[in-house]
């Protein structure tokens, strides 16, 4: 994937291993926290998957502000689509327009895919986030409860 455009010093690329230590600290804002360790594993077997893309905002310093998580979600009820796992931007740059275009990038990813439509689940907590997705051109379409089970 290309680099796009650095509007305000800003440029998304694809994620490094090298860059496990920013975003285990990110995850950690989002209210996942994770090790630099904990994270460079996790890391290392999604770069290794043609399944989705991590992505990454970069100051021209190359300081990573933010990063996104795409995945494909092949489903026999819609056709391919992508979903968005994960977006964290750096607490004091919210709103500055990186999470637009992290979310940007993951959509031409997508495209790229063969997917036509994208999905996102926010947390009912998340409110900021649910206006950026609504501004975003997204719609929010249903609610639902989640579950889950330790194996």
């Amino acid at each position: 994937m290309k680099t796009a455009g650095r509007e305000r010093g800003l440029g998304i690329r694809p994620a490094r291993q090298g860059d496990a230590r920013a975003i285990a600290e990110l995850s950690g804002q989002l209210g996942y926290p994770a090790s630099e360790q904990e994270m460079a594993g996790r890391l290392a077997l999604l770069l290794k998957r043609r399944q989705g893309a991590v992505l990454v905002a970069e100051t021209a310093a190359h300081q990573v502000v933010g990063w996104l998580h795409v995945s494909l979600t092949p489903l026999l009820e819609v056709p391919l689509r992508a979903e968005v796992n994960g977006l964290i931007v750096k607490e004091e740059l919210r709103s500055l327009g990186a999470g637009a275009k992290l979310l940007q990038a993951a959509e031409r990813w997508a495209r790229a895919k063969g997917c036509i439509g994208m999905s996102v689940r926010s947390n009912v907590i998340r409110q900021r986030a649910h206006a950026f997705y609504l501004r975003q051109g997204y719609e929010h379409y249903k609610t639902q409860k989640a579950f889950r089970k330790d194996l």
